[in-house]
């Protein structure tokens, strides 16, 4: 349990120093400071190349195009009794509390509703509690339920597991529900695109057997235009941030034997 919570406390400070902007501050701040002119116009250069490379939205979407699954037609995953929402596409800690929030990513959720609609998956199962710092009002998970409700789906169809705040433990809460349950351990998982190898590897691990349905894609189609790859996009920083994080996560939990 004490591992548990320090493993969550770093990888919150692991995420604030894998962003470029604060790499971007460090080479400028170190420049200002700097009473060496030649290293003060190497800072301010490396800090002129982040930006060029870290706004560029041709490149950051060859990496996430690199990165992420592929899309899977819904056909492939065959006729499973469950499917794994797996959270993390809400924001629970926004006020009022009477509504959901729903973030980019929320192709996880539609995506879910429309195998279940096709009959694909017979039952939902949403995993997922908390990931801030402190506590919240509600669980992701319970946000999902109440729309995934709202969507018509009946509640004796639906399964909640509230408790888990990384990939690793949505793999082992989600084991532990689905033997309460007597379910079958082959399950469709759904979650982001970038995010499934991760997921994929934590499930596996845990003894179950997962088949991907990935969704909720941060890359685009690539295009020849010159507006591709020559016109800088601020977002470009963001993609580039939640990919450094995902890749950083994947090898973290392959050393530690998560995935």
């Amino acid at each position: 349990m004490i591992f548990a919570a320090v493993f969550f406390l770093l990888s919150k400070v692991l995420d604030f120093l894998l962003l470029p902007l604060v790499w971007l501050l460090f080479l400028l701040v170190a420049a200002l400071l700097s009473g060496r002119p030649a290293r003060r116009r190497g800072l301010l250069l490396a800090a002129l190349v982040l930006l060029l490379v870290g706004t560029n939205g041709a490149l950051v979407n060859e990496a996430l195009l690199a990165w992420e699954l592929p899309p899977v037609p819904p056909a492939a995953v065959g006729h499973r009794p469950v499917g794994v929402l797996l959270t993390g596409i809400t924001q629970v800690s926004k006020s009022p509390h009477d509504r959901v929030y729903l973030q980019h990513g929320a192709d996880r959720l539609t995506h879910a509703l429309w195998l279940y609609r096709a009959g694909r998956i017979r039952r939902i199962l949403i995993s997922g509690g908390s990931g801030a710092v402190r506590e919240v009002a509600h669980t992701e998970a319970r946000d999902l339920y109440t729309l995934l409700r709202l969507a018509g789906v009946p509640a004796r169809d639906l399964l909640l597991e509230q408790r888990s705040r990384n990939t690793r433990e949505n793999a082992l809460f989600t084991k532990e529900l689905l033997h309460q349950q007597g379910l079958d351990t082959t399950v469709v998982l759904i979650t982001s695109a970038f995010h499934q190898r991760r997921a994929l590897g934590c499930f596996r691990r845990v003894g179950l057997h997962p088949v991907a349905f990935p969704a909720g894609y941060f890359s685009t189609d690539r295009s020849l235009a010159p507006t591709y790859w020559l016109i800088p996009d601020a977002d470009a920083l963001s993609r580039w941030s939640l990919l450094l994080h995902e890749i950083s996560g994947y090898v973290v939990y392959r050393v530690l034997g998560y995935a």
